[in-house]
């Protein structure tokens, strides 16, 4: 046992047991838990990189309908946080705390591609607006018009029949961009 002063005990990371280190790198007790320690190291960097490789493998699989539905999730995500607090825009009504809340588009995102990811042509809605009476587009568009300006309202109509097919690169980019936009309005 080492009676000097200066030196402090620490805490093997292997076996958890107090011991004093010969010197001020030594993170284990002796030489039987450092090759077990290397050991589990080891294993633990392997895993990290076979984990890392699975994640590419199954990235690579993936068709370009499963990743437009992630960045739909993804966008959806930044809709609700971006109004969070804002009445519905089909029919104005005040959402409780913990009722459930839809990001509803103005164009449906299923036929019209183009405006899939459009900011201005997706607002919270109430389920029953979005799911029941399928966006209840003639209210939808009377608010939109008011919160946006029937500028932007025609744009929205003009462009959203328009022909448009993502690739997976755009993709990958939309998602980043509002995993991003999501990380800004968390921090607000």
């Amino acid at each position: 046992m080492n009676t000097n002063r200066n030196i402090k005990q620490k805490k093997c990371r292997y076996c958890e047991t107090l011991f004093y280190p010969f010197k001020t790198t030594q993170v284990v007790c002796n030489h039987h838990c450092a090759q077990l320690y290397a050991e589990e190291k080891r294993k633990k960097e392997e895993q990290k990189e076979w984990n890392k490789e699975k994640k590419q493998r199954k990235e690579n699989l993936m068709t370009l309908s499963e990743w437009v539905k992630i960045a739909q999730g993804h966008f959806n995500h930044f809709i609700r946080l971006r109004d969070k607090g804002k009445p519905c825009i089909s029919c104005d009504k005040v959402f409780s705390k913990d009722e459930i809340v839809h990001a509803s588009h103005y164009k449906p995102a299923g036929t019209c591609q183009n405006v899939r990811f459009n900011e201005d042509n997706v607002w919270v809605s109430c389920v029953k607006c979005n799911t029941h009476l399928s966006g209840n587009p003639s209210e939808y568009r009377e608010r939109l018009v008011k919160k946006i300006g029937i500028e932007r309202v025609e744009y929205i109509e003009r462009i959203a029949n328009e022909t448009r097919k993502f690739t997976i690169p755009e993709v990958k980019e939309i998602i980043e961009t509002y995993k991003e936009k999501i990380k800004t309005l968390k921090k607000s």
